[in-house]
């Protein structure tokens, strides 16, 4: 008989909060950094993802930082809760994630509105997938706030003069902001005032009029499942007839669903599209 090897649980690495930086209304930019960032290892994606552990309030875990003993010893309640989040830069010295904040709502936002200088943040990663391909004719970037920081690493990795047509869902004009890169760069901000994000069809009915520019395109759409994966998806490959393997396509949430739900909710979608196949 054959012995299944063994699984172990990624080391976590444990930085401290530098410094943090209100971006907008609703995003907030925190810095980190310390000892424990000498064993972050980058890879070559900008949609460079990292896993946040975030424990319950009131709960302290022994000193190194240890997911494996914490889930052997304690009770589940007193696990930490993982939440995904991409990496806005790292330079050696500093990583930068930027957090949607919507008031109270969620774990990562209002941890992110009240960190200071010396809290810590174990995380685990990093992993990712998408990168502009420099060979692509074009480029489509479309997505809400949560897909900001990816977004805007990955204009800045376009090369010089290629077109880009980047499109962004926003609460209002107050949360626009200036995005660098050195593509010829057009942006479209579209604001969905007081409705909830993933609520409205702004993004879908904006792409959907769209004149696509002649050539092969790479396209990274990404935000609120419901909008990108029910919406945006079947437009994106059925009727303008894009070719899977040039799109990166994914919700990083979903309206009314904590991330533990969302991810059940993506494994259905996906068996259903294996099923419909």
């Amino acid at each position: 008989m054959t012995e299944q090897p063994v699984r172990k649980t990624p080391r976590a690495k444990v930085l401290e909060v530098l410094r943090t930086e209100r971006l907008s209304p609703h995003l907030i930019r925190v810095v980190l950094g310390g000892p424990g960032l000498a064993e972050f290892v980058d890879n070559d994606f900008t949609d460079h993802y990292v896993k946040l552990q975030f424990g319950p309030a009131g709960v302290s875990y022994p000193k190194p930082f240890d997911l494996g003993w914490i889930r052997e010893n304690l009770p589940r309640e007193q696990w930490p809760v993982s939440r995904t989040y991409t990496v806005r830069s790292f330079d050696g010295a500093e990583l930068v994630i930027d957090f949607v904040h919507h008031g109270d709502e969620g774990i990562a936002g209002p941890w992110a509105a009240n960190a200071k200088p010396g809290d810590e943040l174990a995380l685990m990663g990093p992993g990712g997938a998408y990168a502009p391909n420099p060979a692509a004719d074009w480029h489509l970037m479309v997505g809400d706030e949560s897909a900001i920081p990816a977004i805007a690493g990955a204009l800045e990795k376009v090369p010089t003069g290629v077109p880009v047509k980047v499109v962004l869902e926003v609460t209002g004009p107050e949360d626009e902001m200036e995005l660098a890169t050195p593509g010829a760069a057009e942006f479209v901000w579209l604001h969905r005032g007081e409705a909830a994000p993933g609520t409205t069809s702004l993004l879908l009915d904006h792409v959907k009029g769209m004149d696509f520019p002649e050539g092969r395109v790479h396209a990274f759409v990404h935000g609120e499942g419901n909008a990108v994966m029910k919406q945006l998806r079947p437009h994106l490959f059925g009727e303008r007839g894009i070719a899977r393997d040039q799109v990166s396509i994914s919700g990083y949430w979903r309206q009314g669903r904590t991330e533990e739900s969302f991810r059940e909710w993506k494994s259905e979608l996906a068996a259903a599209d294996k099923a419909a196949a």
